[in-house]
C-alpha cells in the first residue's frame, strides 16, 4: 500500500451527495424507459435517499480509517 501524501480528503457534509454510479444510472435508464409499477416521486425520493446513505457510510469508513492511521 502506498504511503499517502498530503492531508486525508474532507469528509462530505451531512447533504453531500456522491455522484451517480453506472448501476444506478442504469437502474434511472431502465426506470424512464419501461416504467416501474412505482410513481416518479417515488423514484426520485428512493434516489436521493440512496446517494445520501452512501455518502453517510463514506463519511464514516473516511472517519474510521483516519482513527485508525492514528492508533
Amino acid at each position: 500500500m502506498r504511503p499517502r501524501t498530503g492531508p486525508p480528503p474532507a469528509p462530505p457534509s451531512s447533504n453531500d451527495l456522491i455522484v451517480l454510479t453506472v448501476p444506478e444510472v442504469r437502474h434511472l435508464l431502465a426506470a424512464v424507459f419501461d416504467p416501474p409499477a412505482v410513481t416518479a416521486v417515488r423514484l426520485l425520493h428512493w434516489f436521493t435517499w440512496r446517494r445520501r446513505h452512501r455518502a453517510t457510510a463514506r463519511r464514516s469508513h473516511y472517519r474510521r480509517r483516519s482513527t485508525d492511521e492514528l492508533a
